[in-house]
């Protein structure tokens, strides 16, 4: 199937909603201690950000250390850092990909399939904004309240992302697998 520019300027678009909307749940995790100390909800956002760099790595051919990838950060501050690093790159990534690239299939073995780019691309923000909101309950049970990270609210300025600052005097647990 051709796709059309108008698919890559909604996906680039989508993923920079994407990074803004993780910055900005970090942020209400960092800034409410309890949520800090939340095992679900660590490994939630390191689950977010794991799928996020394995379907990069499938989207620039590299491999991906399963293994290494699945152990969660040692702290809060790297978890940021990780995602912060990943979107930089997936990012670059959109802004470069084709209607071309779009249509090119690649492989997911653990699914036995092969999507397109855009399907794939696709997957991964809707996989994320599905856990976010997940996070997004859980930091309301935790008794906080939770940043409203509606795409078409953030459409209307589409601010950058504003990455939390690294806190060493707040230190989360990152649980272990």
């Amino acid at each position: 199937m051709p796709y059309h520019s108008c698919v890559i300027t909604l996906l680039q678009s989508l993923y920079s909603h994407q990074s803004w909307a993780d910055a900005a749940i970090l942020s209400a995790v960092q800034s409410h201690p309890e949520s800090l100390h939340d095992e679900w909800l660590l490994k939630t956002l390191h689950h977010i950000v794991m799928v996020q760099r394995l379907f990069l790595s499938r989207f620039v051919d590299r491999p991906f250390d399963a293994a290494k990838e699945s152990q969660p950060p040692q702290s809060f501050d790297q978890l940021i850092h990780l995602f912060q690093a990943t979107h930089e790159e997936e990012l670059a990534f959109v802004h470069g990909v084709s209607e071309v690239d779009l249509g090119r299939r690649f492989e997911l073995p653990f699914l036995k399939t092969q999507p397109t780019f855009a399907e794939g691309l696709t997957q991964v923000v809707m996989h994320s904004q599905n856990h976010r909101g997940q996070c997004l309950s859980r930091l309301r049970e935790n008794g906080t309240k939770p940043p409203t990270l509606d795409y078409i609210l953030w459409a209307k300025d589409r601010p950058a992302p504003l990455w939390p600052k690294p806190l060493p005097e707040i230190r989360a647990t990152m649980p272990q697998e």
